[in-house]
């Protein structure tokens, strides 16, 4: 039995005219390496005032026993229950522009039953772009600029980034499936994936929320707020500094993650290859990808027992 996609979701009764209007997703659950994402989506709903106009049915999408809310317990009885919420936010950013942003956690079941709700709303709202974000780990120092890998439903979206050479194989997410069924419904959609030193991905690194920032706000048009975000990156990156002054056993991962950066670089800008022969021991494709994969499932954590 097919089931409908608007059952799952409920929009507020007074949403204005958002022809035009660009739609931001992040969730939480998937990589984001840095809290990039995270960081970017909790700057943007502490900048700008905000309603919610639709909310998911978290009831059918969330596992709570792989994910359990938190309860508050008082003295002798239980006080509050913090439900998880999956929304869509209205928001205006420094222009007065409205945009939407769509937050909460990766929907544990019914992904293609929860994007075709989605592209229900970006057809009710005429929604003109769609845009995630989000941090991936990379073998690649903090000293040096932080790379970006765009990707899109169309490659006019990506002109001015570099696209990857090679096919990869990586786990999936809700936001690459939204992506990927918008597309194929003519939608324009796309995604920023922020490259953070992998020896900061359980941090909060200011300086991959603010790469992100500023590439959304490139591709949007939006006027959104990097200031803040950008002092921030300016604080932590001299604590991280200081940090490695302190080891000499990391400040030699640092340096080494240093010139291999840079001899990449070199033979890129001589070569305009992403393959070039002198660089020997850059990572390929597979074992980034090996080693995308590897940091999933340490997130993941080990397997739970099966229960009878």
């Amino acid at each position: 039995m097919a089931l409908d996609p608007d059952e799952l979701y409920e929009v507020d009764s007074d949403v204005p005219d958002l022809a035009g209007a660009v739609l931001l997703h992040h969730f939480d659950g998937f990589v984001d390496a840095g809290s990039a994402g995270g960081l970017v989506a909790e700057q943007l709903l502490a900048e700008f005032a905000h309603r919610v106009v639709a909310r998911f049915d978290v009831d059918r999408l969330i596992d709570y026993r792989a994910r359990r809310p938190p309860m508050i317990y008082v003295t002798d009885h239980w006080a509050e229950y913090r439900a998880p919420e999956l929304v869509v936010n209205l928001l205006h950013d420094h222009d007065g522009t409205p945009f939407l942003l769509l937050t909460g956690p990766e929907p544990d079941r019914e992904w293609e039953l929860f994007a075709a709700a989605v592209r229900r709303l970006v057809q009710r709202w005429s929604v003109r772009l769609t845009v995630g974000f989000h941090g991936i780990p990379m073998g690649v120092p903090h000293t040096r600029p932080l790379g970006l890998t765009a990707h899109a439903t169309r490659p006019e979206l990506v002109g001015g980034y570099q696209p990857l050479s090679d096919r990869l194989k990586v786990p999936g997410s809700i936001a690459g499936l939204l992506e990927l069924r918008l597309g194929e419904h003519g939608h324009d959609a796309m995604g920023f994936a922020a490259h953070v030193p992998h020896y900061l991905a359980q941090a909060s690194y200011a300086a991959a929320g603010l790469t992100l920032l500023e590439a959304v706000a490139d591709a949007t048009g939006l006027a959104l707020p990097a200031d803040s975000m950008r002092e921030s990156a300016r604080s932590t990156d001299a604590e991280i500094d200081r940090q490695v002054e302190e080891s000499e056993e990391v400040a030699d991962v640092v340096r080494a993650l240093e010139r291999q950066y840079d001899t990449f670089a070199d033979a890129e800008a001589e070569k305009d290859s992403l393959l070039a022969e002198t660089v020997e021991h850059m990572p390929t494709a597979d074992e980034l990808g090996s080693a995308f994969e590897q940091f999933l499932a340490d997130q993941q954590g080990p397997p739970r027992p099966e229960t009878s």
